[in-house]
């Protein structure tokens, strides 16, 4: 504990100024106030909006070149997309210095390229988005919304997904499986294509055709969906996994009886694009089947 005295002493200790022979004299900050030049102030306001003006207006040019230009003459996501952006923060201040009269761009100083430089990237990012998306446009494919699921069936006594891979425990030789899937998309999921096959297990190399045409022509496929009341593949909420949204569109099929073993699913999804002429999404899953042998 320190008492009132001492702490009275360490202060008034600690206050006084170093002798002139010591480490040097520390000079005292200066409390005077800086006068104020209005005029100054008014200028340095008029370069900023200047600057700000330039910089949207370049953001926004360059997101319409890159989009109606660029992008129909690419096949999908470019590095280039991004990297030409980028580089061109670079040249602000060149760019300053030519379109904006001497008087103010003398006045920018490296605060001033900073908040440029991220301006006129997010413009860009934002106009591209709004560009890139609809109503405007569609880059992102047709995808499956929660992978694949089988309707819930005797014999299976544990599931688990990881990873693209769909793994069943059975307490039997063997299972009926009715495979289902969804397919979503941001603008018209009916209207995509669709390619479904599988092979393996006891299929061995022969491939089976499941689907093959538009989504709206799979009408048995989403019938036998709508039919299935319990899925094997839940959230914490009880809710399957397979189709989470209303706008999913769900089919399923009836595999008849599987034994133990890998089966490959290969999926492809496309559909006509803008600016892109084809959006093509593919994947494929595993379904293993195990049966658990306990004592």
């Amino acid at each position: 504990m320190v008492d009132v005295d001492s702490a009275l002493r360490a202060s008034a200790y600690s206050g006084k100024k170093k002798p002139k022979g010591g480490g040097g004299k520390e000079d005292k900050p200066s409390r005077k106030l800086e006068p104020f030049d209005p005029v100054a102030a008014y200028e340095k306001e008029k370069a900023d909006a200047y600057s700000m003006w330039l910089v949207i207006f370049l953001g926004l040019l360059v997101g319409l070149i890159m989009r109606y230009v660029l992008m129909p003459t690419l096949d999908g996501p470019e590095t280039i997309l991004w990297l030409i952006p980028v580089l061109l923060i670079t040249t602000l201040p060149s760019i300053h210095k030519l379109v904006i009269p001497n008087r103010y761009s003398d006045l920018y100083d490296k605060g001033n390229w900073f908040r440029s430089g991220f301006l006129f990237f997010f413009t860009f990012i934002a106009i591209s988005f709004i560009l890139s998306n609809p109503p405007l446009a569609d880059i992102a494919p047709p995808t499956f919304a929660g992978g694949i699921d089988i309707a819930e069936t005797d014999g299976v006594v544990s599931s688990e997904w990881k990873s693209g891979t769909y793994t069943l425990e059975l307490n039997q030789g063997e299972v009926d499986v009715i495979l289902g899937f969804a397919v979503r998309d941001n603008v018209d999921a009916e209207s995509a294509n669709i390619v479904v096959s599988i092979w393996g297990g006891k299929l061995g190399t022969e491939m089976i055709s499941l689907a093959n045409g538009t989504v709206i022509e799979q009408v048995s496929a989403q019938e036998t969906f709508n039919q299935v009341e319990n899925w094997t593949n839940l959230d914490k909420n009880g809710n399957p996994r397979v189709a989470t949204h209303s706008k999913d569109i769900g089919m399923a099929y009836d595999l008849g009886t599987l034994t133990p073993g890998e089966y490959q699913i290969r999926v492809h999804l496309s559909e006509e694009g803008d600016p892109w002429d084809s959006n093509d999404w593919e994947r494929e899953y595993t379904l293993k089947i195990r049966q658990s042998f306990t004592a």
